[in-house]
């Protein structure tokens, strides 16, 4: 048998991890712990970028994106300009388990929600009314966002299966109908059981650009380990300039072995990781070379 494992970008991924290794402890599958994980940070008004709690779009709407992705079977499901639903990634899943389609947006997801059962909820904290509210009297125009917290979540069960998430309220105050990396399958989320899965946060115009997690995947496929696949990607995407360096983005990894690997174009990017012995946040720490580089307009 194989230890489970589960793996979760940010600080507010521990209580999510936590939760995927309760899901574990129950006996449940990698989409199991991945669901039950990404809840948790769904459900949790003091996230400010993912669910309820969100913050909403230029309009004052909570839009929110998620997808999923099962290892052995190559299955995904996805929504995109969500509203009314604080738990997309069980929504998503949905999708990919009863639906036709890979990827339902907007009034479509919506419909589709409804009809499978989900009942719909304010989204709209009033802490998130309250800042955008304060927004909308400071915007700049174009103004351009320096990152964004993503909740992704990769995990692998005790029978080897992988399993991947990801959800987001997407950059506060975009615009409406703006969907970003996240529900985007190779880009938020990617997931093979021959190697392994990965999954990104931050800036999704940047991300997707770079088929961010998909890349991650097949560096780890051709040797790599989970961390220098995550380094080496990152590398490659500011090496297209610096727009960039300054654009942040991150990207965390586990492989079929259950090593684990995560790095970013920043230094405040954290990630969690659960196993049978428990629960750790590590700091990620950008090489000295990479942060010297991408401070340099050259």
């Amino acid at each position: 048998m194989t230890r489970p494992i589960a793996v979760a970008t940010w600080r507010f991924g521990l209580p999510a991890v936590e939760a995927s290794g309760r899901a574990f402890q129950e006996g449940g599958s990698a989409m199991d712990a991945v669901e039950a994980g990404i809840r948790v940070a769904e459900l949790d008004p003091s996230v400010d970028s993912v669910g309820y709690g969100g913050l909403p779009n230029a309009d004052g709407v909570v839009q929110l994106d998620a997808a999923v992705m099962d290892g052995p079977t190559h299955e995904a499901g996805a929504v995109g300009a969500l509203e009314g639903f604080r738990t997309p990634i069980s929504i998503a899943r949905r999708v990919m388990e009863r639906s036709r389609h890979v990827f339902l947006v907007g009034e479509g997801a919506r419909q589709f929600a409804l009809r499978e059962g989900f009942q719909e909820e304010t989204t709209l904290t009033e802490e998130a009314k309250r800042r955008w509210e304060e927004w909308r009297t400071k915007r700049v125009a174009h103004q351009q966002p320096a990152g964004h917290d993503t909740i992704g979540l990769v995990a692998m069960d005790s029978t080897g299966n992988l399993a991947v998430g990801c959800s987001t309220s997407g950059l506060a105050f975009k615009e409406p109908g703006r969907v970003g990396d996240s529900p985007l399958i190779g880009s938020g989320l990617y997931v093979d059981n021959e190697v392994g899965g990965a999954s990104a946060t931050g800036v999704g115009e940047a991300i997707l650009r770079f088929c961010l997690s998909f890349l991650v995947v097949e560096l780890m496929r051709n040797g790599l380990s989970p961390q220098e696949a995550c380094v080496q990607a990152i590398r490659r995407m500011v090496r297209k300039g610096r727009k960039f360096r300054k654009l942040h983005a991150a990207v965390i990894a586990l492989d079929r072995s259950g090593r684990v690997g995560g790095y970013a174009n920043h230094d405040r990017f954290s990630y969690a990781v659960w196993t049978p012995e428990g629960a750790q946040l590590i700091q990620v720490k950008p090489d000295p070379q990479d942060t010297d580089a991408w401070e340099s307009d050259s």
